[in-house]
């Protein structure tokens, strides 16, 4: 099985292109589930159909389906939900304001992305296309799991065996209701979901994600922060989609500013992105919608080749701990030792290589710390980061 997501800044048009991806893997003749977890839902626009919460065939191939966060979230979460409003509401007014706190922030999302594990286990489909939610952070959550594993596997059977003898005292004393045992194994099994989940997505055999951008400044600086974590939690990016570039046949004098401005944004995405591979789709002159126009867009982006495949599979950057200091490794494929430079602005880390210039937006975790010292060798640059003396 193959499954791709796609991800980016609201608006940037990756439903379409998810949905484009979709068709066009469908021809060749594979199983094709194309569904998306964004609450603001649009997949069902973009092929002129209606969908539900169950996957809709659409054509030979292809299958499709907007996921209702909501009924996930009751499903999934219910009986911890539940018991959350029991406890906000044990000396206060029940609402519905009091319902909505017990669904933490990503939740929604999280819980939908669970639905493909099912569909993993149960094998239907032979290529999954995931339209996320307009933020890589949801699948930040599904590293959750690996940093609550220690405490999960030795604390949580003694915390689950310890309320179940003194939860009743304790709830008499306290006037406050202890979860119950359904509430603590929902808790479990969806920890051990997640942590499969996680798995299966950071498996780079099984799953790639394709970030889409559109050739404007905003845009850019959120695709690299996205781009930035989710190299640090081993999600394999492996390509990335530009969308609505003005073709060069277009010559009306009203859009030669504008394809000045995208020629500049096209050459901040290579330096960003390199060695990943860049994908362009044009802005066509309607709107993509239905089929017929979803099949053209797919044409224009993989031109001859398989969208299905994994377009690149290595680690573009990573971030690991060295005593007291952290390291930045960044492949820097081509690269000469001699050319390399570097400068630090905000959150901003500019490498400069002659005339080739790569942006990397820097994790949270580094930003308190200065460069101490850098190495280059086998296309990899490695940066040291630190507090004290730089060196």
């Amino acid at each position: 099985m193959r499954i791709i997501l796609y991800t980016g800044k609201g608006g940037v048009g990756k439903t379409s292109i998810a949905a484009a991806t979709a068709v066009k893997i469908a021809e060749q003749g594979k199983k094709t589930l194309v569904l998306s977890t964004d609450p603001a839902h649009s997949l069902g626009d973009s092929f002129d159909m209606k969908l539900s919460n169950e996957p809709v065939e659409l054509r030979k191939n292809l299958w499709a389906q907007e996921i209702d966060a909501i009924h996930e979230v009751e499903e999934g979460w219910g009986k911890v939900q539940k018991y959350f409003t029991e406890l906000f509401t044990a000396k206060a007014v029940k609402d519905i304001t009091t319902q909505e706190l017990t669904v933490f922030p990503g939740m929604e999302d999280l819980l939908s992305l669970l639905r493909i594990l099912k569909y993993y286990k149960e094998g239907r489909f032979e290529v999954i296309i995931i339209d996320c939610a307009p933020t890589g952070e949801t699948l930040a959550l599904l590293s959750f799991p690996e940093m609550l594993r220690w405490w999960m596997e030795k604390l949580f059977p003694l915390k689950k065996k310890a309320i179940k003898v003194a939860g009743p005292i304790a709830e008499s004393i306290l006037k406050i209701p202890m979860p119950s045992g359904q509430v603590l194994d929902e808790i479990d099994n969806m920890y051990y979901q997640l942590d499969e989940m996680k798995k299966i997505f950071t498996d780079r055999d099984v799953t790639s994600i394709r970030i889409v951008v559109n050739p404007e400044k905003m845009v850019i600086k959120e695709a690299q922060r996205s781009f930035t974590y989710l190299n640090i939690y081993d999600f394999n990016v492996d390509a990335v989609v530009v969308n609505r570039v003005i073709p060069e046949n277009v010559t009306d004098e009203y859009f030669k500013v504008w394809k000045d401005i995208q020629r500049k944004y096209k050459e901040d995405i290579i330096d960003s992105f390199t060695p990943i591979p860049i994908y362009y789709a044009p802005l066509f002159e309607t709107e993509v919608v239905g089929i017929k126009m979803l099949k053209r867009m797919a044409e224009e982006v993989f031109k001859g080749e398989s969208p299905v495949e994994i377009k690149y599979n290595g680690r573009a950057q990573s971030v690991s701990k060295d005593g007291e200091d952290y390291i930045l490794a960044i492949a820097m494929p081509f690269m000469d030792k001699k050319d390399l430079s570097l400068n630090q602005k905000g959150d901003q880390l500019i490498i400069k290589a002659g005339s080739i210039k790569r942006n990397i937006t820097l994790p949270r975790t580094l930003l308190d710390f200065s460069i101490k010292k850098a190495k280059f060798e086998e296309e990899m640059l490695k940066i040291w980061f630190g507090g004290g003396n730089d060196e």
